[in-house]
């Protein structure tokens, strides 16, 4: 089954209407987008800083506290794009790159995966961000980025998701 008739198709998204059989026998019609998934970078430099943007967004409701993070182009591998979005948006290149999860961010609607990492090693280089983006460039103690998640400065998922797993992933930033 998983017939599809699709509603709508952006830069981003795909909206679709999709005919599915659940897996206890029952047939129905969802409505799904379709997402390319993405890459989020918990950056953090040799003094235990941690990048963070602070990103307008008309569909969150203003300014947010995010990773530096991006949309998979085509053919692009989950790394080479997290390596492209923060250098883009931060203005850094790393030399350590480990990998900490792969999310989905609303499994109820939408296939979108964020692809999480975290970057070591990092040098300056030229930031160049994109038309469509408002972006101030922040670094905080990786301490006091954990207190704005748990204070609730902190709202994105995938900022929050990658600062959970590298405190738990990586003994030197528990807290």
């Amino acid at each position: 089954m998983n017939a599809r008739r699709s509603l709508y198709q952006g830069q981003v998204v795909d909206l679709g209407i999709e005919a599915v059989r659940l897996p206890d026998g029952r047939t129905l019609e969802l409505e799904v987008v379709r997402h390319p998934g993405g890459a989020a970078i918990v950056a953090l430099n040799a003094q235990q800083e941690l990048c963070l943007l602070r990103q307008y967004r008309h569909a969150g409701g203003g300014w947010l506290w995010e990773l530096p993070a991006g949309k998979l182009e085509p053919g692009e591998a989950a790394l080479a794009t997290a390596q492209r979005e923060l250098e883009e948006e931060a203005g850094v290149r790393a030399q350590h790159w480990q990998t900490l999860a792969d999310v989905l961010t609303t499994p109820g609607f939408c296939d979108e995966v964020i692809h999480l990492f975290l970057a070591r090693e990092l040098q300056n280089v030229p930031a160049q961000h994109q038309e469509h983006e408002c972006i101030e460039v922040h670094w905080f103690p990786f301490k006091q980025a954990l207190d704005m998640a748990r204070n609730g400065d902190i709202r994105d998922a995938k900022t929050l998701l990658g600062l959970f797993y590298a405190a738990t992933l990586n003994s030197d930033l528990a807290v």
